[in-house]
C-alpha cells in the first residue's frame, strides 16, 4: 500500500532536483567564463562533452537498438537536424546572456516559455484552451511589454530563449523518439561544427580548455550539467502528473532570477519588477487552473 506514495515521493524529489540543476546552471557558466572561456567556447565544450554522457545515459537505459528503429523512420534524422539547431541556438542565447549579465532576462524567457507552449497547443495542434489558460497568457504579453518598456526595447534575450525552446517542442513533437535518444543524436549532430569551432579557436591559444585545471574541470562538468537534469525530467515526467510538472518547471526560472538579483547584481528597477509581478501572476493562474481542472476530471471519473 505504501509503494505508490513512496515512488511518487521520489519522482517529486526527482524532478525537484532536476528543475534546481537548471536552475542553478547559470553559476556554471559563470564560473567557466571567470575561469577564461567565452560564451561561445562553453557551448562548444559544453556540446562536446554531452556526447559521452548522452551515449551513456542511452545505454544505461538500453535505448541502443531501438535508436536504430528511430532514424529508419521517414523524416526523422531531418527534423533531428531542424531540433538540433533549435536546441543549439537556446543554448548559445542562454550561455551568451549569463555571460553578459542577462540572467534577469533569461529567466524571464523561460517563465513566458510554458505560456508560449499552451498558446501554441492550441493555435497549431487543436488543444482546447480555457478562458482562465488564455487569461494568464494575456498576462505573461502584459509582462513582455512591461519588460520592454523596462530594457528600453523588445526582450530579445526573453523571447529568442522562449520561442526557439517552444519551436523545439513543436519539432520533437513530431518525432516518435524518447527524450534520451533525441538528446544523443541532437548531442552528435552538434558535436561536429563544435568540433569545427574548437580547432579554430585552438591555434589563436586564447581557448580555456587545457589552460587551467579549473577552467578544464568546469567545461566538461558542463557537459554532464545538460545530460543529467534531463534525466532526472525523462524519470520523474513519466511519474508525476502534468499539474506537478506545470508547478515544478518554474523552479527553473525563479532559482535564475535569485542569482541575477543577490548573486550576479543585476539591477531590478521597479518597472522591470512589475514586468515580473504580471509574469509570476501569469504562471500562478496557470498552475491554479490546471490543478481546478484535474481535480474536476477526477470527481467526473
Amino acid at each position: 500500500m505504501t509503494a505508490r506514495p513512496e515512488g511518487e515521493r521520489a519522482a517529486l524529489v526527482a524532478g525537484v532536483v532536476c528543475f534546481l540543476l537548471w536552475g542553478l546552471l547559470p553559476l556554471l557558466l559563470r564560473a567557466a567564463g571567470q575561469a577564461g572561456a567565452s560564451a561561445w567556447e562553453i557551448v562548444a565544450w559544453r556540446t562536446v562533452w554531452s556526447v559521452p554522457f548522452a551515449l551513456a545515459l542511452v545505454a544505461a537505459t538500453g535505448r541502443l537498438q531501438p535508436m536504430r528503429t528511430v532514424l529508419r523512420q521517414k523524416y526523422a534524422l531531418p527534423l533531428l537536424v531542424l531540433s538540433a539547431g533549435l536546441i543549439g541556438t537556446n543554448w548559445t542565447v542562454y550561455v551568451a546572456a549569463v555571460e553578459a549579465n542577462h540572467t534577469l532576462q533569461a529567466s524571464f524567457g523561460y517563465y513566458i516559455n510554458p505560456l508560449l507552449n499552451m498558446a501554441a497547443g492550441a493555435l497549431l495542434f487543436r488543444e482546447r484552451i480555457d478562458r482562465l489558460s488564455w487569461a494568464a497568457v494575456g498576462l505573461a504579453v502584459v509582462g513582455v511589454v512591461m519588460q520592454a518598456i523596462a530594457v528600453g526595447g523588445l526582450p530579445w534575450i526573453s523571447l529568442a530563449l522562449a520561442v526557439s525552446f517552444c519551436l523545439y517542442g513543436i519539432v520533437r513533437k513530431k518525432i516518435a523518439v524518447d527524450a534520451q535518444t533525441g538528446l544523443f543524436v541532437e548531442c552528435l549532430l552538434l558535436m561536429w561544427p563544435a568540433i569545427g569551432y574548437i580547432l579554430w579557436l585552438a591555434p589563436s591559444g586564447t581557448m580555456a580548455f587545457g589552460r587551467t585545471f579549473e577552467a578544464t574541470g568546469l567545461l566538461v562538468v558542463s557537459g554532464l550539467a545538460t545530460v543529467a537534469p534531463l534525466a532526472l525530467f525523462a524519470w520523474c515526467a513519466r511519474r508525476l502528473s502534468l499539474t506537478t510538472m506545470g508547478f515544478l518547471q518554474f523552479i527553473g526560472p525563479t532559482v535564475q532570477f535569485f542569482i541575477g538579483v543577490y548573486v550576479f547584481g543585476e539591477e531590478l528597477t521597479q518597472l522591470r519588477l512589475l514586468s515580473f509581478a504580471f509574469i509570476w501572476a501569469g504562471a500562478l493562474l496557470f498552475v491554479g487552473n490546471s490543478a481546478w481542472r484535474a481535480q474536476r476530471r477526477a470527481a467526473a471519473a
